[in-house]
């Protein structure tokens, strides 16, 4: 969608039944499609009903940017289908870079912090996945194995349309294959993914305070990843 604003030109937002499967959201009684054009089909009432009333929240103008789900839907249908391949390919690429592989060899309290959080869940994934991927402190890139590559993305294509786009926005706001992953699978809550990938970034603000700007940047970020667990949870809703 995009961020301009929208001078409001409805005056009700309901949900309705597709005659031939899913749901839509309709202003006024005529079905919503997504900037692409396509019709906007939800697999679920809930995440249905979510979109719904992002729409009925709206203002005398119409704020893209505050209406997560729908941006989050438009991607799954616009985008996602005809780049899977590509998709995919650009999730394995944050597996190679991990940030959970990257540790900071000092101070020690950070050090420990990162390894007390990051690595039971490069745990899991090895557990979940077979995917064991290798550690290094400081910034200097190490290299991941064919396998646990080859495991990853066998990990990434397993899943279906909508639950590849909240694995995808997932991925790329936190920087992280495995928090991503974490998140889609129910192994972490979407608070918890935030707090998990902001550990360099807490341990700085505890020694020297958080300014405006990084302030607001958090801000966004959690917003970003509680809107995918919002998505998450609401596609789990069957009826």
């Amino acid at each position: 969608m995009t961020s301009a604003k929208i001078k409001r030109f409805y005056k009700q937002a309901a949900v309705a039944a597709m005659t031939d499967g899913g749901f839509s959201v309709t202003l006024d009684g005529r079905s919503v499609r997504t900037p692409g054009g396509a019709p906007l089909r939800l697999p679920t009432a809930a995440l249905a009903e979510a979109i719904a009333e992002e729409w009925r929240v709206q203002g005398t103008h119409v704020l893209p940017h505050t209406m997560p789900l729908m941006q989050l839907a438009a991607t799954a249908l616009d985008r996602i289908p005809p780049q899977r391949e590509a998709v995919i390919d650009a999730l394995l690429d944050f597996a190679a870079t991990d940030l959970l592989c990257y540790r900071a060899p000092e101070p020690r309290d950070l050090a420990e912090r990162q390894n007390r959080h990051w690595q039971p869940l490069l745990d899991w994934a090895m557990t979940q996945f077979d995917a064991p991927l290798r550690v290094t402190h400081g910034v200097m890139p190490v290299p991941q194995s064919e396998e646990a590559l080859v495991a990853l993305r066998r990990a990434i294509a397993a899943h279906e349309t909508w639950r590849l786009t909240a694995l995808q926005s997932a991925t790329v706001v936190t920087g992280s294959l495995i928090l991503g992953l974490a998140l889609v699978n129910g192994r972490l809550d979407a608070e918890t993914v935030f707090v998990v990938s902001q550990l360099d970034e807490s341990h700085q603000i505890e020694l020297w305070g958080e300014d405006a700007e990084a302030e607001e940047r958090r801000h966004h970020l959690r917003h970003d990843i509680n809107a995918v667990g919002r998505m998450i949870y609401l596609l789990s809703i069957e009826g």
